[in-house]
């Protein structure tokens, strides 16, 4: 996987330079179907990193949130999320994200959060300890390693935003909200590579899409942790709802599914 890992490494400084050239400038917000932001960073950046991999590996499957999937049946399948967190981008918020994850058969196998502003990035590969890097360190990386919390009364939680639970989610997730020690909004992608690095302990979320989990499990799983729907499966089929909980270990994560689904 050396080689994909290196590409993938590569995307990921092509797409941040991108990204720094259109932050904090004055740009055209657009409304998509959905009611989601976006604008023309995410589109050139998604543009980009497509191409690279048209260029580098012309047989595999390209599936970003920007311009769509077409599968060709390739066992091979790169997910990109160019800008996950488009509102703190628009917002001037340092803390959005770009999400790079390498699927085999439909199994990730590299996955990357890529934080270009503040110059950090998490790495997770199958079967290898999830790694961060970060620019003061000049490119030497840190091993990773979740926070080990057992306990759901110690436990710091974060969520991007209150709002994007539906009515008959937000009272399950209120039940776990009312039971940690430390309840933070914000964040997006970037909650998940404070999980990985122990720093937090608990992420909860819901009105997902495949390319805002598939370079999170990677990352998370490999630092120890555990990356689950409500339900507690990891495949993320096709029927998969859009909710998601991140756990800095096996029993937190056990905890917080006993109060997702009210047991």
């Amino acid at each position: 996987m050396s080689e994909f890992t290196q590409f993938a490494h590569e995307l990921a400084d092509a797409s941040g330079k991108v990204i720094r050239k259109y932050y904090r400038s004055k740009m055209t917000v657009e409304d998509k179907a959905d009611d989601s932001p976006v604008t023309i960073a995410d589109r050139q950046t998604e543009t980009v990193m497509r191409d690279m991999i048209s260029a580098k590996y012309p047989d595999h499957d390209i599936l970003g949130e920007e311009h769509g999937y077409v599968p060709t049946g390739s066992r091979w399948k790169w997910v990109l999320d160019p800008i996950d967190g488009t509102r703190s981008f628009i917002a001037g918020m340092p803390i959005f994200g770009t999400l790079i994850s390498l699927l085999d058969n439909e199994i990730p196998q590299i996955g990357i959060i890529d934080i270009p502003i503040m110059c950090e990035r998490w790495i997770g590969m199958r079967n290898k300890e999830s790694a961060f890097y970060n620019d003061q360190q000049k490119g030497k990386p840190e091993i990773c390693k979740v926070s080990g919390q057992k306990k759901l009364e110690q436990s710091i939680l974060y969520s991007a935003d209150p709002a994007m639970f539906n009515p008959s989610q937000k009272p399950h997730f209120d039940r776990i909200a009312a039971q940690v020690k430390m309840v933070r909004y914000g964040g997006d992608c970037y909650s998940y590579g404070l999980l990985a690095s122990g720093h937090i302990d608990l992420v909860v979320e819901a009105d997902l899409k495949i390319y805002d989990v598939m370079a999170l499990v990677p990352v998370v799983e490999n630092a120890g942790g555990v990356i689950s729907d409500w339900q507690g499966n990891n495949s993320f089929a096709e029927d998969w709802d859009g909710c998601l909980v991140a756990a800095g270990s096996s029993e937190l994560h056990a905890q917080a599914l006993s109060l997702l689904q009210n047991i």
